[in-house]
């Protein structure tokens, strides 16, 4: 019996997805103790958008280290820092006439999250939160809150108070998602409906974990609509599409709304490193007073320099060009799984895609599959039926090319085990 399963808690997930023990890392690979190499379809859960061990990143970490660099410093100024907010200002912010100061927090995208609802909360005087049906925010009680999952609620062991949801704009039924929005205006605008508008509207624009639904722009637009008309805070969750996992920097750079905070986590720490930060609008972080929101991990020193390095990914277009031709690969090779009826159904954008399978039964298998034949791919949605595909941008086109080999022949294979 390993040590894992003699001391490590019962919690654990991934470790029995993947029931290996892991030792290298590159880019896309990675390396068991035997020897085993695996291609990453699951890129850390979106954290590693630059590839394992980002060779850039390492360099700059090695060398910050060597020079004795501050690793750790609460939320006080160091070059480190102030390096990555002005590259941040310069490369992302300024060119988008972004206003927001940058706030950061604990080092995990549910801390960016509480953070963003208790601002909200701060600002309005409301208490109640708008999230959405299959939405993913975050495991500490407030995220938790605006979680749909129910399997993840339930091991509150308290309440979930002041967040409602409301229907998420799905593809397949976009009339209704947005009668939906017209519907809760028309009950905030009456007195008498005994519904009054919430602090915030929090939202992904893609719902990674809830089964890579993607927003459209029309409906993105009318609930920027809605905030605005009813003041409320317009909180978009771009933890685990953001940082170029669309094809833009933002995963709503293309939908012509202006959130008042953005979430952001996972993939800004650059090499795996933990960071996380909110972008909030000026008029609304006036509100915060000094030490308001506090905690030990605001900012880690070695998240900013391999971050920093990161950011130098979105001086020019040619990642993001890379990422456009990649997606038209992933879907080129898995749009014929759903033609012959092997999957149900392919969706998401640039370099997050899903391939619903219908049962999540089916997908469990694949998953197996893929990992027995060298593939680290994971599920997610309603019932885990729907695989994520999220390799890292910096994938190697030989490396993408196999791993979908090897996915199709997953997916051909338990089907035809299942028919």
């Amino acid at each position: 019996m390993s040590i894992f399963e003699q001391r490590e808690s019962n919690i654990r997930a991934y470790a029995r997805t993947y029931p290996t023990v892991f030792v290298t890392a590159k880019n896309s690979r990675q390396v068991d103790e035997s020897g085993k190499e695996y291609i990453d379809f699951f890129a850390g859960a979106g954290v590693l958008n630059f590839g394992h061990n980002n060779p850039r990143m390492k360099q700059a970490m090695i060398d910050y280290m060597e020079k004795d660099g501050v690793l750790h410093s609460l939320d006080m100024q160091t070059q480190a820092k102030a390096a990555f907010m002005q590259k941040f200002t310069d490369v992302i912010l300024k060119p988008r006439n972004m206003p927001h100061r940058i706030q950061f927090m604990g080092p995990t995208g549910t801390n960016a999250v509480e953070a963003a609802m208790k601002l909200a909360r701060n600002v309005t005087g409301r208490h109640n939160i708008v999230a959405f049906s299959q939405g993913f925010h975050g495991m500490t009680l407030g995220a938790l809150a605006a979680t749909a999952n129910e399997y993840f609620r339930q091991a509150s062991g308290v309440p979930l108070l002041h967040v409602s949801h409301e229907r998420f704009d799905q593809s397949h039924d976009a009339k209704a998602a947005l009668a939906a929005l017209d519907s809760l205006a028309s009950q905030y605008r009456d007195s008498s409906s005994g519904i009054k508008p919430p602090a915030a509207f929090m939202v992904e624009t893609i719902q990674a974990e809830g089964g890579v639904n993607v927003a459209s722009k029309e409906w993105m637009q009318k609930l920027e609509k809605l905030a605005k008309e009813f003041g409320s805070v317009l909180i978009v969750d771009d933890i685990q599409v953001g940082c170029g996992r669309t094809g833009s920097y933002f995963s709503f750079d293309d939908m012509g709304i202006k959130p008042d905070i953005i979430t952001l986590a996972k993939g800004i720490g650059g090499v795996g490193t933990p960071m996380a930060m909110n972008l909030v609008n000026p008029d609304l972080d006036k509100h915060w007073s000094p030490g308001e929101h506090t905690g030990t991990f605001r900012g880690q020193n070695l998240s900013f320099v391999a971050g920093a390095e990161a950011l130098s990914y979105f001086e020019n277009a040619d990642l993001m060009k890379e990422v456009a031709q990649k997606a038209e690969q992933v879907r080129s090779a898995l749009e014929p799984l759903v033609a012959e009826k092997s999957a149900h159904e392919l969706r998401g954008k640039g370099l997050i895609l899903g391939l619903d399978m219908g049962k999540g039964e089916l997908a469990a298998k694949v998953v197996q599959r893929c990992f027995q034949n060298g593939l680290m791919i994971g599920a997610c949605g309603s019932g885990g039926r729907v695989l994520k595909i999220i390799p890292p941008l910096t994938i190697p086109e030989a490396d993408l090319m196999e791993g979908l080999d090897i996915l199709k022949s997953a997916v051909r294979f338990v089907m035809e085990e299942a028919a």
